[in-house]
């Protein structure tokens, strides 16, 4: 596709002149005019309309296959529906529910994808609230039904038909999608499309959850894990105002904790971090991001009165912990799942204010497998974004 960003003409070896546009919002503006020629002059510029119209697509084929990038139709959208041209899609660890077909009824070939940040391309019918050429971005909740219950009472997180980009429908591992408009979420300009990708989902569950823990500027907050999730929980914590303490294994992050804003850093392989927390009086609020239920269940003890264990590291394991540790000091173990596009657009806003980003990793989406494999080693320090 052309790159020029603006309309002019273009000679060529036959000596006549065909108006080409580029970036104009209509990926398919240049082939609409060359067959404008085609039919004028009898179809002797076929060969130039060849690849027009198509995007390239990192897609699964099927669970637990390798990615492919493919070519595709560039899709136009239905009724209530955007499309998006990307211009980066944040590898998430959760993309592995597509790769590896973790829930059932996904359908192949997908394309994974919710942390995308791009420009609105084309608007579907109906659509009012947005502009062609608005700044927009797609995270984890990307659609509701508007009719079950939760949805009746505003809970739209807890959607019963909630819609995943990149399990419900193809995702940001594209040039362009298609997205639903409940599900849009305005980009500061101010943020690049690759700062804002992954705050549309690590982001956003860390920002929604420290800001709604019930820790008050100046409690003890701890982070465990200083990873893709930990990272930016140290950065939210510490402008939230809380006296921060990042928990993890090995002295090798101690420099780093404290300048993403912790106050101590606290070498779980050391020592006993419970032990050490309540040294400190305990923790109103410990933010549990890295996947790990033993490490967490260690942790339970270190909370203080009226303290919560706030689970944001997704795993399948158990978290052990006894009623007692619960009912005495009536402390508490909760979930918390992302947030609706309104908690994104205050997360971006946030970020943008306080100067919270992500330490990321970029490649291009040609090289989305190996971008994906260097999420999954553990490795990558600490998002990785993929760039259109």
């Amino acid at each position: 596709m052309a790159t020029a960003r603006r309309a002019g003409t273009h000679a060529n070896p036959l000596n006549f002149n065909f108006l080409y546009e580029a970036d104009t919002g209509d990926p398919l503006a240049f082939s609409v005019r060359v067959n404008e020629f085609q039919n004028h002059r009898g179809g002797i510029m076929a060969a130039i309309s060849i690849g027009v119209g198509t995007m390239k697509t990192a897609q699964v084929p099927k669970a637990g296959a390798d990615f492919q990038v493919v070519e595709r139709k560039v899709p136009q959208p239905g009724a209530g529906e955007v499309r998006i041209k990307v211009q980066a899609c944040g590898i998430c660890h959760s993309d592995a529910v597509t790769k590896d077909g973790m829930l059932p009824g996904i359908q192949y070939p997908r394309v994974p994808g919710h942390e995308v940040a791009g420009i609105i391309d084309e608007l579907g019918a109906g659509v009012s609230a947005w502009k062609q050429g608005q700044r927009v971005g797609v995270g984890w909740h990307g659609g509701h039904d508007k009719t079950c219950r939760e949805c009746r009472r505003g809970d739209f997180r807890n959607c019963r038909n909630a819609k995943i980009p990149g399990i419900s429908y193809d995702g940001g591992y594209q040039e362009f999608m298609i997205a639903p408009e409940e599900a849009l979420v305005a980009i500061p300009e101010s943020l690049s499309s690759v700062d804002a990708a992954p705050l549309l989902c690590a982001g956003i569950t860390t920002y929604n959850s420290l800001r709604h823990s019930g820790a008050l500027p100046g409690d003890l907050v701890a982070v465990q894990g200083i990873g893709g999730l930990g990272h930016l929980g140290v950065q939210f914590a510490s402008k939230f105002g809380y006296k921060v303490a990042a928990v993890g294994r090995g002295s090798e992050n101690a420099s780093l904790a404290k300048k993403l804003g912790a106050h101590l850093y606290i070498d779980s392989s050391a020592s006993n971090a419970a032990e050490e927390l309540q040294k400190l009086g305990g923790a109103r609020v410990i933010l549990a991001t890295a996947p790990s239920s033993k490490a967490m269940s260690k942790l339970v003890d270190g909370l203080s009165p009226n303290g919560k264990l706030l689970v944001i590291g997704a795993t399948l394991d158990p978290i052990e912990v006894t009623p007692v540790q619960l009912i005495f000091g009536v402390r508490s173990v909760q979930g918390w799942m992302a947030g609706t596009p309104a908690d994104g657009e205050d997360t971006l806003s946030f970020a943008e204010l306080s100067g919270v980003r992500a330490m990321i990793e970029t490649y291009p989406l040609e090289r989305a497998a190996e971008g994906y494999a260097r999420m999954m080693s553990g490795k990558a320090q600490f998002r990785v974004v993929l760039t259109m």
